[in-house]
């Protein structure tokens, strides 16, 4: 998946016009997160055929998500699939420290949303350091965590869980699609997950099994 500003202002300067078609859909959900309010008129496409655009996919073994109150749709690889099957999708591990990152602004969604005065979360690097500052092997090397917690960002954003947002190169923006891939399940753990990073910032538990993330 990816989420760059060029891609996104070119999809949103297409007006939905003239007649839509599944590749409409299918070409945007292929490249990454389709979104309402940016990707115009893939998401009226989703909307539309919904039904056609799932089984087009299914036959790529690909399986069509689609959550209109959040306002994103996303492909993922079937469940349950045979060792050795084609796929358009790769799956890649997440490392440790992506894996933290990513937990914790699934949490901070998560109070976002409690507090129901703001639907957007916008951080800076600073604020990401600060948040990851005491589960981060490299706490104790200033340098060194920022510049891993920078890294880690760019991670995310090539994989389109976040966003930098246009203009201001310290902010980014943590898309919604998080919540799809953090569930409420996973997030009631989290308490635990976090004593085991603390732990493996520490050294006193080096091994962390790695998130996996379809892309």
């Amino acid at each position: 998946m990816t989420a760059t500003d060029d891609l996104d202002a070119a999809e949103d300067s297409a007006p939905v016009e003239g007649a839509l078609s599944i590749s409409d859909a299918v070409i945007p959900l292929l490249r990454g997160v389709v979104y309402a309010g940016t990707h115009v008129r893939a998401w009226t496409a989703v909307m539309k055929m919904e039904s056609s655009v799932r089984d087009y996919v299914s036959a790529m073994n690909l399986d069509l998500h689609v959550e209109p109150a959040e306002g994103f749709a996303y492909l993922r690889r079937k469940q349950g699939l045979e060792d050795g099957a084609l796929m358009l999708l790769r799956r890649r591990a997440l490392s440790y420290r992506v894996s933290l990152m990513l937990a914790l602004l699934r949490r901070r969604l998560a109070e976002l949303d409690v507090q129901g005065d703001q639907t957007r979360l916008v951080m800076s690097g600073d604020e990401l350091v600060e948040m990851v500052r005491t589960f981060h092997p490299d706490r104790s090397n200033e340098t060194k965590l920022v510049d891993a917690v920078e890294a880690d960002a760019n991670k995310l954003v090539e994989m389109g869980f976040c966003r930098r947002i246009r203009g201001q190169a310290d902010q980014i923006e943590v898309l919604r699609v998080v919540k799809a891939f953090v569930d409420a399940e996973w997030l009631s753990e989290f308490d635990t997950r976090l004593a085991a990073y603390a732990a493996h910032a520490t050294g006193k538990d080096p091994v962390v099994d790695e998130d996996e993330a379809d892309q």
